[in-house]
């Protein structure tokens, strides 16, 4: 079990403004998840990843594919407040779920 963030990368978010939507998005897509998922993930030390996808056209790919797969996921759009405009995809959350579906999805995108 294992849960990945993608962060758009056309973005080059500020450290701070970086960590706090990937924050959202890990939380977000924990909630998604199933109770056993969340309690097998929380049990495996609720391992995480975070790499870059190249912008928001990518991350929404990743969203359907991750729905259609019926993998926990949640689409980060910042409310605007600070360092992006309003509704910018900003990031995903993907999982908590079995590393192999996962990897399928993102296996290829670059560490953060």
């Amino acid at each position: 079990m294992k849960q990945v963030i993608v962060v758009n990368q056309a973005l080059n978010l500020p450290a701070g403004k970086l960590a706090a939507q990937v924050a959202h998005a890990a939380v977000g897509a924990f909630l998604a998840a199933t109770a056993d998922a969340q309690a097998t993930w929380i049990e495996a030390g609720m391992p995480k990843i975070v790499v870059y996808a190249s912008d928001d056209a990518a991350l929404r790919a990743l969203e359907s594919a991750a729905q259609q797969r019926q993998i926990p996921v949640c689409l980060i759009r910042d409310e605007g407040r600070t360092v992006v405009p309003p509704e910018t995809i900003t990031c995903i959350g993907i999982g908590p779920a079995l590393a192999t579906s996962i990897d399928s999805l993102t296996g290829s995108l670059p560490l953060v």
